[in-house]
């Protein structure tokens, strides 16, 4: 079978493995902005310069985001969004690191080599 996208020639068995990563870096980037588990999280100066219940709020929406669609996560990792809290423009993001955070990770479906950082800023500072 040949990948359109990639103009490589794949089995089925590599297009289901292929679906099987995309499916474990989404649940990790979803533990991660679920639970503050399994990464860091960082927030930029505009988001931290907010008061602590607006700041509050974005968390929880950040957290609570399902409406992921082909159009904010064309790859199915989700990895990254748009929302608007509060009338805020906010926009997150999860980036893949070694775990010395020196490089980008290897494999971003595999923890045990991976760091996860979510970034959280405000739309005016994309």
């Amino acid at each position: 079978m040949k990948d359109s996208q990639m103009g490589l020639e794949c089995s089925l068995a590599d297009k289901c493995a292929l679906g099987s990563r995309q499916q474990r870096i989404a649940q990790l980037n979803d533990s991660l902005r679920r639970t503050g588990h399994g990464g860091r999280f960082v927030m930029t100066a505009g988001i931290a310069a907010m008061n602590a219940t607006v700041i509050a709020g974005i968390l929880a929406a950040v957290a609570a985001f399902e409406a992921f669609d082909a159009d904010n996560d064309p790859h199915g990792e989700h990895d990254c969004a748009v929302l608007e809290v509060g009338g805020i423009i906010v926009i997150w993001r999860v980036d893949y690191y070694d775990l010395a955070m020196s490089f980008g990770s290897d494999d971003p479906a595999d923890p045990s080599v991976t760091t996860r950082v979510l970034t959280i800023k405000l739309g005016e500072e994309y």
